[in-house]
């Protein structure tokens, strides 16, 4: 019930954060910039999250790009996270579903498994994502610059099962027999991801401003466990420095 609440909480900031935005978008002059650098850089807070799995990650974002054009920069993104997923039996792929369902039915007979359990297993989860492409912007506000991005990459992931009661002992155990875990009962997998992304840049000069920004994309980790892939929301916030000489042509 905390961790709903805390998420909520997080998408209520964001979009208040983002209201913000939009009314200095609505403040500012109509005056187009005048002075876009040649290189950026950003750093800040990270949140990832994948409903399907119940996933909540807290990290950080870091991105470096160089603009050709001023409507265009090529750049590079990485993001490194860390929290909790769940997992349950429904996530799982059909074979293992049955697997399991002989598990539990056995552990049944024998008077292990008590009357109504349900069982979900918690597990710390580390995620990276690595990212590169174009972000194509539009400066026609001095003071704000709006941006879109393809998001696609690569997305590794390792987990750690944590069970908390014997049975979850027992299916951890029976996972690992059957190589779906690792000798230290973590899993590990990479594989790409796709989506779309933008966001805000918020200048207050011309070397400094805040960046606002989210991402949506699809994967399909440990595919040789969960049956299908999710949709996971990256949410971030923090400084952006705009370095590098002017590219803005001038008459």
């Amino acid at each position: 019930m905390q961790e709903t609440r805390d998420r909520f909480g997080k998408r209520r900031a964001a979009t208040l954060m983002l209201a913000a935005a939009l009314l200095l978008v609505a403040s500012s002059a109509f005056a187009q910039q005048t002075n876009v650098t040649r290189f950026d850089a950003f750093v800040g807070y990270a949140y990832l999250n994948s409903p399907k799995v119940s996933l909540a990650e807290n990290g950080v974002q870091f991105q470096i790009g160089v603009r050709p054009k001023t409507w265009v920069s090529l750049g590079f993104d990485y993001s490194f996270s860390t929290g909790d997923l769940t997992l349950t039996p429904g996530l799982l792929t059909p074979a293992l579903q049955t697997d399991l369902t002989g598990l539990l039915e056995l552990l049944a007979k024998e008077g292990l498994l008590p009357p109504g359990y349900a069982l979900s297993v918690t597990a710390f989860s580390r995620t990276q994502t690595f990212a590169a492409g174009p972000q194509f912007a539009y400066r026609h506000f001095k003071n704000v610059t709006l941006f879109v991005r393809p998001s696609c990459g690569i997305i590794k992931e390792v987990a750690a099962p944590l069970p908390s009661d014997p049975i979850q002992v027992i299916v951890v155990g029976a996972f690992e027999q059957m190589g779906l875990l690792s000798s230290a009962g973590k899993k590990n997998d990479s594989t790409p991801f796709y989506g779309v992304g933008g966001g805000i840049d918020l200048l207050f000069s011309k070397h400094f401003g805040v960046r606002i920004q989210g991402d949506e994309v699809y994967d399909h980790l440990f595919s040789d466990l969960l049956a299908q892939g999710r949709w996971t929301t990256r949410f971030s916030v923090g400084p952006i420095l705009n370095f590098g000489k002017n590219i803005v042509k001038t008459k």
